[in-house]
């Protein structure tokens, strides 16, 4: 899979239950998040995140790219819209159970579960929709799994990358520091995308309300870019 951390990622799909290693100390990204999913059964919720619902439900349905798929939820309701999806993520752990997962929801036939370290990825045009949600890891800069999003996307196509604002975050824990994270103008200048073949639909930062990992309500910042690549 890719080097991820969602939100639905290292917190990912919208709810993070309850506070989780990362395994810093791991001496490669597979060891780190194969070790964080290890730790329980389940790590996320399963719903899918919710700036993905709302910025790719219009859409025609296509071939979709979900990098950093953790145990699958974005992948499975992609799926569930027409979508014909390839889930990517780097940890083998996390792969097994979004499998299962979608074969228990009947979309086992519409994803492609495929595992890959986004650092040693080399993307291709290919995809109608490709999906970057929250893809923080301490071991990839988020300027190269962004701009690895960015690759994948086919003419014509979509690319969404939302991510964590450094302003406003929620008690998550040391290994999220603010280098991590980045604001809309710092995500469009390192992707070039006035300069690129990108026709920019959203480009904001995005409150959202969530439990923090005590259980407590808290408001974050999302940095959401929803682009179309130029035909």
């Amino acid at each position: 899979m890719a080097e991820h951390t969602h939100d639905g990622g290292t917190h990912q799909h919208g709810d993070q239950q309850g506070r989780l290693n990362l395994h810093e100390d791991a001496d490669n990204a597979v060891d780190m998040w194969d070790g964080m999913y290890r730790e329980r059964p389940k790590i996320w919720s399963g719903n899918p995140n919710p700036q993905l619902v709302l910025e790719v439900g219009n859409l025609e349905p296509g071939t979709a790219l979900d990098l950093g798929c953790g145990e699958g939820g974005d992948a499975i309701w992609l799926a569930k819209q027409g979508w014909q999806v390839t889930a990517m993520d780097v940890s083998a752990v996390a792969l097994d159970r979004g499998a299962a997962h979608a074969a228990e929801n009947g979309q086992q036939d519409r994803i492609t579960w495929q595992q890959q370290d986004l650092a040693d990825w080399t993307p291709e045009p290919e995809y109608h929709l490709v999906s970057a949600q929250f893809l923080h890891s301490p071991l990839l800069p988020w300027q190269d799994s962004t701009a690895k999003a960015a690759a994948a996307v086919a003419p014509g196509g979509t690319l969404l990358i939302v991510g964590h604002h450094p302003h406003g975050l929620a008690p998550w824990g040391h290994h999220h520091e603010p280098g991590m994270f980045y604001a809309p103008d710092e995500l469009a200048e390192s992707l070039g995308l006035e300069q690129g073949p990108w026709l920019i639909d959203v480009l904001e930062a995005r409150e959202r309300t969530i439990d923090d990992p005590d259980g407590n309500p808290a408001t974050i910042l999302d940095t959401v870019l929803r682009a179309t690549k130029k035909a």
